[in-house]
């Protein structure tokens, strides 16, 4: 996301941020058409919506980290894709793996004012996206904050979007006893990461938490979870 006129063109992506270049720009048609192939590790992903071209439409935002939702009114943005060899791999941690990688390169261009998972319909400021995905890349878990959104309910529960996309299922974590919303949050992010390591659950399980416990897990609807802290 950026304010109109830092909307990057094709020539300062071809330039990279001033940081080195960490990707590699693979094709570039005519700078009037508006996108750029970019590879990273291997993989090619399409940039579209430079200022050259045609403006990239707006995602559709329900949460904000870092921001207000009242920021993202009137701003531009460029939109970053598996290209066409990836058709059907764009749910695999690897492909997620390298497209956070370039997606905090190009934030670095322009800079941008902050960065969208479109799964989960959330928007992040990008020193926020740097700093959770960076230990995830260096081996560490799952950066839960940059791609997936968790929601309050007013019974106090958490209420994650965006998990779906990464492993078929979202969840609703209970708390045992009234907890603290950063007590809970911090749970909820374990559990992110556990369930992306194990896959969907299909019968009543046990997920042992480093540092947080057990939270018991029931399929409700076979595309929900029900999560309660033991």
């Amino acid at each position: 996301m950026y304010e109109p006129e830092r909307l990057p063109s094709l020539a300062e992506v071809l330039a990279g941020p001033d940081t080195g270049l960490r990707y590699f720009v693979s094709h570039a048609p005519e700078k009037s058409e508006g996108w750029a192939e970019v590879l990273g590790n291997g993989l090619t992903f399409d940039l579209r919506g430079l200022r050259e071209g045609n403006p990239a439409s707006a995602p559709d935002i329900r949460s904000a980290v870092g921001l207000g939702l009242q920021d993202v009114a009137g701003k531009h943005w460029l939109t970053l894709a598996p290209g066409p060899h990836l058709a059907g791999a764009d749910r695999l941690l690897p492909v997620i793996r390298i497209a956070a990688m370039l997606l905090n390169e190009l934030s670095k261009v322009g800079p941008a004012l902050a960065i969208s998972w479109i799964p989960a319909h959330l928007v992040i400021k990008p020193d926020l996206f740097a700093r959770a995905i960076g230990p995830w890349l260096e081996g560490g878990p799952f950066p839960a904050p940059a791609f997936v959104a968790m929601h309050r309910e007013s019974d106090g529960s958490l209420r994650t979007e965006g998990l779906n996309f990464l492993m078929g299922q979202e969840f609703l974590l209970l708390p045992a006893h009234p907890a603290s919303a950063p007590e809970l949050a911090r749970i909820a992010m374990r559990l992110v990461d556990w369930l992306v390591a194990h896959g969907p659950v299909v019968q009543p399980s046990q997920a042992v938490l480093a540092g947080s416990g057990t939270v018991l897990l029931e399929v409700e609807g076979g595309d929900r979870i029900v999560a309660r802290c033991a």
